[in-house]
């Protein structure tokens, strides 16, 4: 018998993929369910970006291996997008580094910064991600809470009294998955100086900065970030391209570099047609940016109205695609409570606790999910 690797038996398999096969069960039994659990963008790319795709699969060494770095003017376009929409200046030859979605760039770093036994810290509640590949890789992890009290975001002086010794790498993501906080410039130069203080790679995980955020930020506009801090952004949200794995991480040369010696063995570079339609997503007009924040608008005020048809509190003032929203006093457990509306109502949302300990008490809401659709969630309780 072949046994697998140890490192297996620190994962499970992932939330999602276990849930969803549940629910693709209820519907081959014929039950009308509406998934608002998964942010997956429902929405097409504009017309410009897939006619980009198109036209490029026609053009010469279209389909040859490419380059690990990606083409030059894919680099330059994200250092132009962050330059600005952030006001980051960041050198597209040796600062950026273009990846198959921001996902795989959790793994390329913590490959390329942790040995087996260093520690990493993760946010609680924070992208379950963060934790299976910390563990795949051997690390420790180690925990800090966010609270609704603390508005998301940690409290740096009680990390600071923490052991902190063997700690390498920090995760951050704001505008924050799941809960939709956002930091605050100053906020932003607290973590860095935190990260200074205690030698720590800081990595903001940034890609829901244009989904109902008027003010999107990036932890590098701050003065000396680029010392002790990566940030990884993706396409998905922004522009629709879920499915076409886009992403980028931006730092310091030698951060970079660094990522570049782990991505460079484990690829052999993006489908340029995928890379030339990226170029034009990044290129956008201020006209996306508006119909993407219209809809949106529109589909949370919905799912407002759904969340107090479940008695469940919320922070109207969040960003990103999800409605983050806390159960009525005396509720069940938060898993129990969306397993009761999944078979009573046919309706799936996200349990807060695969989030961590701290989503305990909360459910989430996906915005990627038409009007409609959530107009019919809303009737089902009427």
């Amino acid at each position: 018998m072949i046994h697998t690797a140890n490192r297996l038996h620190t994962v499970e398999e992932y939330y999602f993929s276990k849930k969803l096969r549940e629910v693709r069960g209820l519907m081959a039994e014929g039950r009308p369910i509406i998934n608002m659990g998964i942010g997956s963008p429902d929405l097409a790319p504009s017309k410009e970006i897939i006619e980009s795709i198109q036209n490029a699969v026609l053009e010469g060494g279209a389909h040859q291996y490419q380059s690990y770095q990606g083409l030059p003017e894919l680099r330059e376009a994200i250092a132009n997008f962050y330059n600005t929409k952030f006001e980051v200046i960041a050198d597209p030859a040796t600062e950026i580094l273009p990846l198959m979605g921001s996902k795989e760039g959790i793994m390329h770093i913590s490959l390329a910064f942790l040995n087996e036994g260093d520690a990493v810290l993760i946010p609680n509640p924070g992208y379950p991600t963060y934790t299976s590949v910390a563990k795949l890789v051997g690390a420790e992890v180690k925990y800090y809470n966010l609270t609704a009290e603390g508005g998301w975001f940690p409290d740096l002086e009680a990390l600071s009294e923490r052991d902190l010794s063997n700690v390498k790498i920090m995760w951050v993501s704001y505008p924050h998955m799941p809960t939709g906080a956002t930091a605050t410039t100053a906020q932003f130069e607290e973590l860095v100086a935190f990260a200074k203080e205690k030698d720590i790679l800081l990595v903001n995980d940034n890609p829901y900065s244009f989904v109902l955020n008027d003010s999107p930020g990036s932890i590098l506009s701050v003065a000396g970030a680029k010392d002790v801090a990566l940030e990884l952004n993706s396409l998905s949200k922004t522009f629709n391209m879920a499915g076409w794995r886009v992403g980028m991480v931006l730092g310091s040369e030698d951060h970079i570099n660094a990522v570049l010696k782990v991505k460079s063995n484990m690829d052999s570079g993006m489908f340029y047609g995928i890379q030339k339609g990226a170029i034009t997503a990044l290129k956008s007009d201020q006209s996306w940016f508006d119909s993407l924040k219209e809809v949106y608008s529109s589909r949370r005020n919905l799912v407002f109205e759904l969340a107090d048809k479940l008695n469940c509190s919320y922070e109207s003032q969040a960003v990103g695609m999800f409605v983050w929203a806390k159960l009525p006093a005396g509720s069940k457990s938060a898993e129990e409570f969306i397993d009761e509306v999944l078979y009573d109502k046919n309706i799936f949302i996200t349990p807060g606790t695969i989030f961590g300990s701290n989503g305990e008490g909360y459910i989430r809401f996906s915005l990627c999910v038409t009007e409609d659709k959530i107009r019919e969630a809303i009737s089902r309780f009427n």
